[in-house]
């Protein structure tokens, strides 16, 4: 299938590894020009010589509007106008809801959810002109299904679904859609990291964390950055032109409300 991508030109947030940088790797399959940011140059380079010899890197804190403004402006003086947004995050910091400090809760608040508001801000106005974006944020099941664990994430990624869905009902007029994929539990390092968490607290090692966690699944199984990624590339696609406001969850079936 022709995706229509070809020539394309994307920016992937948080792309130096793990979904983002799946995502990347993938849209550049599919003949796009991707810039990709992250906080550290050396992974980022490396990410950047692996997916392709047109993807750019940019050293960027995503928290920081100063910085995405540059790492917009540098990657359209480098690829030209830019098409494709997916944004993404590390994630707030987990932990018991009364562990979370002020200062937490700013950071996520910033990292997770303004720097979508401020992308979006930015780069929608070009792609309207033009009649034609896609828009894509990466959330995670904890918007449909809170944890106690993730109590920053939980709150802000609800939020965000909200968001998703007024900036598409704004935007569809100029043709850009705007969706939301929700991973369910994905290998990645910041998975391995919560299976830690969990371990302590539960006095068990973090690999049974992680089995206890996949026999939660329907699946029977812990997602791949791939599998999420193939959902955003459709999502980013010509053929899906007529989705936009959706949110979408990749997790194996494991959440159960039909909302």
């Amino acid at each position: 299938m022709d995706l229509g991508l070809t020539g394309k030109v994307a920016i992937v947030a948080a792309a130096s590894k793990g979904i983002g940088f799946a995502i990347a790797r993938e849209l550049t399959k599919e003949g796009c020009r991707v810039s990709i940011c992250g906080r550290t140059e050396e992974t980022l380079e490396a990410a950047a010589a692996e997916i392709g010899d047109e993807t750019r890197s940019y050293v960027v804190d995503v928290s920081n509007p100063d910085d995405l403004s540059w790492w917009i402006e540098q990657t359209v003086q480098d690829l030209g106008p830019i098409d494709i947004l997916v944004t993404n995050t590390g994630g707030p910091p987990a932990g018991g809801l009364a562990q979370m400090t002020d200062e937490q809760w700013q950071q996520g608040f910033d990292g997770t959810l303004m720097n979508i508001v401020r992308l979006v801000r930015e780069l929608q106005p070009a792609m309207a002109e033009k009649g034609w974006g896609r828009i894509v944020h990466i959330t995670s099941l904890v918007a449909k299904e809170p944890s106690r664990l993730l109590p920053i994430s939980s709150t802000l990624r609800a939020g965000i679904m909200a968001l998703t869905r007024v900036q598409a009902v704004e935007y569809a007029a100029n043709g850009v859609t705007v969706n939301s994929v929700l991973p369910g539990h994905t290998m990645t390092d910041r998975q391995t990291h919560l299976a830690e968490i969990r371990a302590q607290r539960d006095g068990i090692t973090p690999v049974e964390a992680l089995e206890r966690q996949a026999a939660e699944i329907p699946m029977k199984r812990m997602g791949t950055p791939e599998e999420i990624a193939a959902a955003v590339v459709f999502l980013c696609s010509d053929q899906a032109g007529y989705i936009t406001g959706t949110n979408i969850l990749v997790d194996g079936g494991l959440t159960r409300g039909l909302a």
